[in-house]
């Protein structure tokens, strides 16, 4: 690299329209990916742009904080993504009204098992209190989660971070785990998506079936709701 070259690089990867790009090329290239291996579970398009990305950061020894300087443009839009979730959920109204009750039951029993089981094997391992805080909301899609875990004394990038490893693990996960469990309601299967791997398992959900990204839209939207009331309950509880 020539010293006009390096000149150049410094002066691009201090603005924020440089990692903006990065950041959807990294995408786009992911999706290409994902689709040329037939979207199968562990070619998740999230996991591979973030693999790409990081890649970029590290060979440029760019900081996180110079990166998100331009990432928090698309940080931005996941607010109004979340909120066009109510556009598949209107067109599926009927579809929804006819399952509010086994919804209500699954969202309770759901929210209280990733929450309470992930709590109780943590304390059992002698994870300090701070960090469990930072557990409680890990299946709450980030923003809400980071949210919560300061509001319980937790640290709100660590988080992040667990919810980002929950979804990733999710989105990998559920297809496989569905189709071992014989599981064929779409419905069903969405829901439970939505409610254990948030945003990330609500896009696999989409990929899936349009009816399984409803419904696990519908879990993640509610799960964060109820996620914010239970999270104090159940780790005054534990605590």
């Amino acid at each position: 690299m020539t010293d006009a070259d390096f000149s150049l690089w410094v002066y691009l990867s201090r603005t924020p329209l440089l990692w903006l790009t990065v950041t959807l090329l990294a995408y786009l290239a992911a999706d290409r990916i994902s689709a040329a291996l037939g979207r199968h579970p562990l070619a998740n398009p999230m996991l591979i742009a973030v693999v790409i990305a990081a890649g970029v950061l590290f060979a440029t020894g760019t900081p996180y904080r110079t990166y998100f300087e331009g990432a928090q443009f698309v940080h931005f839009l996941i607010g109004p993504a979340t909120v066009a979730l109510a556009v598949p959920l209107y067109r599926n109204r009927r579809t929804v009204l006819r399952a509010i009750l086994p919804m209500g039951a699954a969202l309770l029993a759901g929210s209280l098992a990733a929450m309470g089981s992930a709590l109780l094997i943590a304390d059992a391992l002698g994870v300090p209190g701070p960090v469990l805080a930072s557990l409680a909301p890990k299946s709450v899609t980030a923003g809400i989660a980071m949210g919560i875990a300061e509001g319980l004394g937790g640290d709100p990038a660590l988080a992040a971070v667990l919810v980002i490893l929950t979804g990733a693990i999710g989105a990998v996960t559920v297809t496989p785990l569905m189709n071992g469990m014989g599981m064929r309601d779409m419905r069903a299967r969405g829901f439970a998506a939505g409610l254990a791997a948030h945003g990330l398992g609500t896009a696999r959900a989409f990929h899936v079936d349009p009816v399984a990204g409803t419904f696990a839209g519908i879990a993640m939207a509610l799960n964060a709701l109820l996620s914010a009331i239970l999270a104090p309950v159940v780790l005054r509880a534990l605590l």
